[in-house]
């Protein structure tokens, strides 16, 4: 199937797409928010520039465009056709940054949460985030019994 875009209505399309406040990460924080997590976002002081920092959790939540990091095995990762050597190169580099930035926050002891777009689907958002409530709750839970030893 042929792209129905010209060259230059493809390039602004592409080129108006940023990589934050995106609609899943917003859906996310709400969700966090009414749910009575207090959050912070680009907190500089925290490696990894993570989407969302739970400090009271120690953790960072990262939610990722399953297309712009390269979901393996999903069905919205389709590599373009077209100058596929150029996105290989992106997707590859967005790959390794997102390794490198874990790591850094793993090696600084903190948690990581990854979500992935597909996981926050309508029909999977509220499962997905109900994990992500437990995961934090047991977190705390470790934190508050190192506190008490």
């Amino acid at each position: 199937m042929s792209d129905k875009l010209t060259k230059e209505q493809r390039h602004h399309c592409m080129a108006s797409i940023h990589g934050s406040a995106t609609k899943p990460e917003i859906k996310v924080r709400r969700w966090l928010w009414h749910a009575g997590y207090r959050y912070r976002l680009n907190v500089k002081s925290v490696p990894g520039k993570a989407d969302i920092v739970l400090r009271r959790y120690h953790t960072a939540i990262f939610v990722n465009g399953c297309f712009w990091h390269g979901h393996q095995g999903c069905p919205k990762f389709k590599m373009p056709k077209t100058h596929v050597e150029f996105w290989e190169r992106k997707i590859k580099r967005n790959q390794d940054r997102d390794a490198e930035q874990y790591r850094l926050l793993t090696d600084a002891g903190w948690h990581i949460i990854v979500l992935w777009e597909c996981q926050l689907s309508p029909k999977k958002f509220e499962s997905t985030m109900r994990q992500v409530d437990l995961q934090l709750s047991k977190w705390l839970l470790e934190v508050y019994q190192q506190v008490q030893r």
